[in-house]
């Protein structure tokens, strides 16, 4: 056996006992079920603010350190893989890949190979940060298996730590391109209904929020009001889609960082991602709008159509501000098409 830590800080108005906040707030890809959490508390592998903590009661307090100590089994090794990387950006600190859809970020035990970190130890060889352990070396944010776009991956623990307090301090430049059902609109009385959603100028579109866990599916967020993670996304419109319009391409901005964040809050707005298959369904487009061409390739679009477009930061060493785009992949540009759209 092998052990892993897993760190993180409580957000803001945490649940008045530590097994619940622990839970509500362990990483996602973590995989730490709540009945795990409890025996790693009576284990003693939970440390809060460096101190060991065994009592499941104990009072948590917003911006609490926690670090989990998680032995895993050693059934797996992550092995270099010669795949194919498409290299935006590279020197000796860091490494910026525009990821393909479908290529998982890191290795876990249902896909213990064919992710981007094999790539990356092919290609890096040694020169990554080991920040992340072996199963994560150099991973300082991800993006979902079948969303495509920009990383940066750390190639020094410096490089590391400098970049995670960027992310964590939401200064890190995130646009995303989607493609969503409906077009949100300011004048839309709906819209302006929902809760936590509102228009700033420029009919850009503010969704404010906590999220946290689905309570009946872990693999799921949830928008919810107490005791959740504070998450803020901003959108506009940039091409409605259909005559009449009954899509649109989103431009997405991200305040905050959260597990699938875009795409539960679009939901939440009524304007569900096209292809989502966790959170967006699949709504029949009227054919008068878009033709049958376009109402086929939406409902029969095989993912969500989000696409991590610009990614912009301070470069950990040299301090000198950089900023990257990655064009839509070529299925969206087909989607956009088929919806009577153009790729500009």
């Amino acid at each position: 056996m092998s052990a892993t830590t897993v760190l993180f800080t409580l957000a803001e108005n945490p649940p008045a006992r530590m097994d619940k906040a622990l839970a509500l707030n362990v990483p996602l890809d973590a995989s730490l079920s709540r009945s795990r959490l409890m025996r790693l508390l009576a284990d003693g592998a939970v440390q809060v603010n460096g101190t060991v903590v065994t009592d499941p009661r104990a009072r948590p307090v917003e911006g609490d350190t926690v670090e989990i100590s998680v032995e895993i089994a050693d059934d797996y090794h992550v092995l270099p893989e010669n795949i194919p990387l498409d290299v935006v950006f590279e020197d000796d600190d860091l490494i910026v890949i525009n990821k393909p859809t479908g290529m998982v970020v890191h290795p876990a035990p249902g896909t213990p190979g064919g992710t981007l970190v094999n790539a990356l130890l092919h290609h890096c060889g040694d020169a990554l940060s080991g920040v992340g352990g072996e199963k994560r070396p150099g991973i300082v944010h991800r993006i979902d298996k079948e969303t495509s776009g920009l990383l940066v991956v750390a190639k020094t623990d410096r490089a590391h730590h400098r970049l995670a307090a960027q992310f964590e301090a939401h200064t890190v430049e995130r646009h995303y391109r989607a493609i969503c059902y409906g077009v949100p609109d300011s004048n839309d009385p709906r819209v302006r209904g929902i809760k936590g959603a509102s228009f700033e100028p420029g009919n850009i579109l503010k969704l404010q929020t906590q999220l946290a866990r689905h309570k009946h599916d872990r693999q799921k967020q949830a928008v919810i009001w107490h005791n959740g993670r504070h998450a803020v996304t901003r959108a506009r419109v940039v091409q409605p889609l259909g005559n009449p319009a009954v899509a649109a391409v989103m431009d997405c901005w991200l305040e905050t960082g959260r597990t699938h964040q875009i795409r539960v809050h679009l939901t939440h707005a009524g304007h569900g991602l096209i292809g989502d298959p966790t959170y967006g369904g699949r709504r029949k487009l009227s054919e008068k709008a878009v033709g049958e061409g376009g109402r086929i390739a939406a409902y029969t679009f095989p993912r969500q159509a989000l696409h991590a477009a610009t990614l912009g930061f301070q470069h950990p060493v040299s301090k000198e501000m950089l900023r990257f785009e990655a064009p839509m992949p070529a299925d969206m540009v087909g989607l956009i098409a088929a919806l009577g759209g153009t790729q500009g």
